[in-house]
């Protein structure tokens, strides 16, 4: 697939492409004090969400249409572009009437092909930019199909939101970011624009500039960020949605990597290193509350600790695991043997 480029003029082509506004559009003065201190700090391109997918009914569901005629207020005010989301074809029909600039379609939508072709047939013909998030689930052959689809309709201006993965575990991260989901899409559709939405991902603000960072380091070619005037008294998603003046700080403090060659392809490596480890630190962390409730368990019915038949198979199943995954099979046992060493300890201390 040959994409074309997202290009706005007067943003720095050096610097990420930002996308920035409230989770939703509540009343018109909240959209235009929003997007006037989001223009304050140099974005271009204003977001927020008129129709909102709730995962349960009784929830601030968007004002609908009406909406439209304060994003163009802003527009016309600000000189900003404006961005809304779209899930069915009616709301398609409505946004390029109104003369929205740019659309996307979101993570409950992508994971419905149905839903993703009613608003590609809608879009044939048409000339604006899509951006596709990805499905709530860790599919990347949903999320390319639904790239696909779009790209079929005959639109080539085409992005991506990279927003995380919907766990049913507890993690740090309301939605896990599962970075080598998006690296595996660049793999695999290296022209195709990639922006961060650090704002889902997160669940909380106080990440998102860690986010942001990461999205930076690993080459990503934008951000999309929840921004609110008074983010703490938002209808939806409060706790996630940051004031224009923390934007503006978090886009400052980006160190946005300009080396060429080697050095940036070490700097990605190193990226990809990273987030890694920290996956690794919470199953480990994971895996040491499960020997935690064995201990209780074996406490509970007056089972010994430490039962060598299971260690010693645990070793030689994991060994030879790790052996055909081109491991050495002497670090895996080291490995292993500290991982089983801190387990018992654990069962030994819980209560």
């Amino acid at each position: 697939m040959d994409f074309e480029p997202l290009v706005l003029p007067g943003v720095d082509p050096a610097r990420p492409i930002v996308i920035a506004g409230p989770c939703s559009a509540e009343t018109e003065d909240q959209v235009l004090d929003s997007a006037r201190g989001v223009a304050r700090n140099g974005i271009k391109l204003f977001r927020s969400g008129i129709w909102k997918p709730r995962t349960k009914p009784g929830g601030f569901e968007g004002v609908g249409a009406a909406g439209l005629a304060w994003l163009k207020r802003v527009k016309r005010e600000t000189g900003m572009y404006v961005a809304v989301e779209v899930a069915t074809k009616d709301h398609v029909f409505e946004a390029l009437k109104a003369g929205i600039d740019f659309l996307w379609v979101g993570a409950r939508t992508t994971v419905n092909p149905f839903a993703v072709q009613e608003i590609a047939d809608a879009l044939r013909g048409a000339d604006v930019p899509v951006l596709i998030k990805n499905p709530v689930n860790p599919d990347l052959e949903l999320w390319i199909g639904a790239i696909e689809r779009i790209y079929g309709a005959g639109l080539r201006r085409i992005g991506v939101i990279h927003r995380g993965f919907s766990s049913y575990e507890k993690k740090t991260y309301r939605n896990p970011p599962m970075w080598h989901l998006p690296i595996e899409l660049r793999r695999r559709l290296p022209d195709v624009p990639i922006f961060c939405d650090p704002s889902h991902i997160a669940g909380k603000r106080d990440f998102i500039l860690k986010l942001c960072q990461q999205a930076m380091d690993l080459k990503f070619d934008g951000l999309i960020i929840e921004t609110h005037c008074q983010p703490e008294k938002a209808w939806s998603d409060a706790a996630q949605q940051i004031t224009p003046e923390a934007l503006g700080g978090i886009l400052q403090s980006l160190v946005i990597r300009n080396a060429d060659g080697l050095s940036e392809d070490l700097s990605e490596l190193r990226c990809r290193i990273d987030l890694i480890d920290e996956a690794l630190l919470e199953l480990l962390a994971k895996r040491m509350n499960i020997s935690g409730e064995i201990g209780r368990y074996k406490r509970s019915r007056n089972m010994p600790v430490l039962q060598s038949s299971r260690y010693s198979e645990i070793i030689e199943r994991r060994a030879a695991l790790g052996k055909s995954m081109n491991l050495d099979g002497d670090f895996v046992r080291s490995i292993l043997e500290e991982i089983h060493e801190e387990s018992i300890r654990v069962q030994m201390d819980s209560e």
